[in-house]
C-alpha cells in the first residue's frame, strides 16, 4: 500500500468482536489468562496492550521498519535508546539538536559512565574525527532542531558501518512523510509523537522503529523493564491523528514555503533557515533525500535580543508556545525556550542566538500568517 493508504489502514481491519471500524481503547492493566500459562496474547499493560500495538503496527509500517514501540513521551523514547549502552559507551550527537537531547545526554547520561561528543554533521571528517574506539551510537537529528541542518544520511551510515556504530535519527520533524531513514540504512529511528504524528497539541507520546529483529527484541525488553510505554488513551490520540498526516504535513509544507520566502525578503529578517530556500546549505541533500522540506521554519530578527520581546507580544495568529508540528501554528524563543537547557556558550558556539526565532507553520490560511508575521516584524 502507499503512504496514504497505509496512514488510515495499518492498523489493521475492523474490530473483530464487533465490527468496530476504529481500534478500540483497551483501558485496562490485565488481562485475564486462558489457563495457567496461556494468554490470549496480552497479560499486562505494561508489557504489551491491544490500542499500543496497534499504533506500533502503524508507526512501524510507515517507517518501513521491523517493529514499532510507543512511549509516554518523545524523551522516554529517547532514554530508552539511551539505555541500549552501558557504562565506558560514547555516543557521537549532532551539536544542534533539541536541548532536551542535549540535557539527557549532557546531564543526565553521563551520571551513569556514558560520554558524548556534539559535533556538526556536514561532512564524513568530523564524524571521523569524533570516533573513539569506545564510540557505540551516532545520533542524528534531519532536519535539525531548531536549525534545520540537512544531514547526508548516506555519508553517516557509511562512517557508522565503518566503525560498528549504531545510527538513531529523530524523525519528528521530517516525519516518515518525507523522509524514511531505514531506507538509507539507520538503524533506529525515534520520534516525538507529541508532534506530526499526532498533529492536534493534545497529547505527549514517542515512539522507536528498529529496523532489525534484534534491535526489536532489545527495545521491548527495555520498554517492559523500565515502564516507558504509552498510555492506550494517548495511543488512541496519536493513531487518530496519524489517519490525517499525509494531508496535514503537504498542506503546512506549502505554508512554510510560502512564510519561509516572505521571511527570506523582509527587511526586519537577518537570515532564514528552511531547506527548501536554495541558499540552505542543505538544499541539495534536502531535496535528494526528502519528499519534502517539512513545516519548521527558523530565522533570525534583525536587532537580535532586543527586537525579540516586542516581536513576540506582537504575535496574534502565532501563539507563543513550547512544542510543535500541531494545526496551530506557534511561536517560539529557543534561547528562553526548548534550548535553555543549553548553556549559553554551547548555543553560541552552535548557532542558536538570542535572536534566534522559531516557528512552527499550522494549517491556518497561509495570508493570515503572513500578515500576522508582517505587522509583527514592522512594529519592532
Amino acid at each position: 500500500m502507499r503512504f496514504e493508504t497505509l496512514a488510515i489502514h495499518s492498523a489493521g481491519g475492523p474490530d473483530p468482536a464487533t465490527g468496530a471500524l476504529i481500534p478500540p481503547i483497551y483501558q485496562t492493566s490485565t488481562f485475564v489468562f486462558e489457563d495457567v500459562g496461556r494468554t490470549r496474547g496480552y497479560d499486562y499493560s505494561r508489557t504489551s496492550n491491544p490500542t499500543r500495538s496497534a499504533l506500533e503496527e502503524t508507526i512501524a509500517a510507515l517507517e518501513g521498519g521491523k517493529a514499532g514501540f510507543a512511549f509516554a513521551t518523545g524523551m522516554a523514547a529517547e532514554t530508552t535508546v539511551a539505555c541500549l549502552l552501558q557504562k565506558g559507551d560514547h555516543v557521537i550527537c549532532g551539536d544542534d539538536v533539541y536541548g532536551g537531547t542535549y540535557r539527557l545526554f549532557q546531564d543526565v547520561m553521563t551520571r551513569f559512565g556514558l560520554e558524548c561528543s556534539f559535533v556538526r554533521m556536514d561532512s564524513p571528517r568530523r564524524i571521523e574525527d569524533a570516533v573513539r574506539p569506545s564510540t557505540r551510537m551516532l545520533w542524528i537529528e534531519t532536519p535539525s532542531n531548531p536549525l534545520l541542518n540537512i544531514v547526508d544520511l548516506e555519508m553517516a551510515v557509511a562512517v557508522a558501518r565503518r566503525h560498528n556504530l549504531t545510527t538513531v535519527v529523530d524523525n519528528t520533524f521530517a516525519t516518515p512523510c518525507f523522509l524514511r531513514p531505514i531506507v538509507y540504512g539507520v538503524d533506529l529511528v525515534v520520534h516525538s509523537t507529541t508532534k506530526y504524528l499526532n498533529g492536534h497539541c493534545d497529547v505527549v507520546g514517542g515512539a522507536v522503529v528498529t529496523a532489525s529483529d534484534d534491535l526489536a527484541i532489545r527495545v521491548q525488553f527495555l520498554l517492559n523493564a523500565m515502564g516507558t510505554c504509552a498510555s492506550p488513551f494517548d495511543c488512541w490520540l496519536v493513531l487518530r491523528g496519524i489517519k490525517t498526516l499525509p494531508v496535514r504535513m503537504k498542506q503546512q509544507e506549502r505554508n512554510a514555503t510560502a512564510v519561509a520566502e516572505y521571511l527570506d525578503c523582509h527587511s526586519r529578517v537577518e537570515r532564514v533557515f528552511y531547506p527548501s530556500l536554495k541558499s540552505h546549505p542543505g538544499h541539495a541533500i534536502a531535496r535528494r533525500q526528502m519528499k519534502g522540506f517539512g513545516a519548521m521554519v527558523s530565522f533570525e530578527i534583525k536587532g537580535g535580543s532586543q527586537a525579540v520581546p516586542a516581536f513576540l507580544r506582537r504575535m496574534k495568529v502565532f501563539s507563543l508556545a513550547e512544542s510543535l508540528g500541531g494545526v496551530d501554528s506557534l511561536v517560539e524563543h529557543p534561547a528562553t525556550m526548548s534550548h535553555a537547557s543549553m548553556p549559553e556558550s554551547v548555543r553560541n558556539g552552535v548557532g542558536i542566538t538570542e535572536g534566534l526565532i522559531r516557528l512552527s507553520v499550522g494549517l491556518e490560511n497561509v495570508d493570515d500568517l503572513v500578515e500576522d508575521l508582517e505587522q509583527a516584524l514592522t512594529g519592532v
